[in-house]
């Protein structure tokens, strides 16, 4: 398969990834490792590369035909700062990458069983150092509701397709997150929320 055949596009990766890294710029400090988990199309990945070039971005997926489609837009753009995609499952106790001093999760936990939201807590905690950052960007609940109409019907479309999906409520994800601090919110376009949470 050629570059071109294993690109993928996400247009939603595309029209959130400026509000994405404007988060980024305000809280990350000038440097680090920056792990994304579920890393998808590699368009994000490929975005924070090129505009923070101060951070080694390190992509992963747990999915072969997502990580192809990270390294060819790796390959195109062959940015000294963006890493080779790993295979990297955020449920499972054991993660290809020992440290990070950031990690960035966008739109997973909400169309992943919530054992995974659970896994990458848990794998944050791990990799992270004191201080380090775990970004949470997508569609939350607040207090037990849903925080726009489209949230909540969007949740029930999640549900219907897997029951075990559904937009996460950010109390109990935050209750979930040993080892962080409670976690900074950032108001996002579209309904959607930066939970920033630092390892304490």
């Amino acid at each position: 398969m050629s570059s071109a055949e294993a690109r993928r596009s996400a247009p939603a990766a595309l029209r959130n990834r400026d509000a994405i890294l404007s988060v980024l710029r305000r809280h990350l400090p000038p440097t680090g490792l920056l792990l994304e988990v579920a890393s998808g199309s590699g368009e994000h990945a490929l975005h924070f590369a090129e505009a923070l070039p101060g951070w080694t971005i390190q992509p992963s997926d747990p999915d072969a035909a997502a990580r192809a489609s990270i390294d060819a837009w790796a390959a195109d753009a062959a940015l000294p700062n963006l890493r080779p995609a790993l295979a990297l499952d955020a449920s499972a106790e054991d993660w290809p990458v020992a440290r990070a001093d950031a990690l960035l999760c966008c739109n997973m936990i909400h169309i992943a069983p919530w054992e995974a939201a659970l896994g990458l807590l848990r794998g944050a905690a791990r990799v992270l150092p004191a201080g380090g950052l775990l970004l949470l960007y997508g569609p939350f609940k607040q207090g037990g509701g849903h925080t726009a109409p489209s949230n909540a019907a969007f949740d029930a479309d999640l549900r219907a397709r897997d029951p075990r999906w559904g937009v996460r409520d950010l109390d109990e994800v935050a209750h979930a997150a040993a080892g962080f601090a409670p976690p900074v919110i950032e108001a996002m376009p579209a309904n959607n929320l930066t939970a920033i949470f630092r390892r304490v």
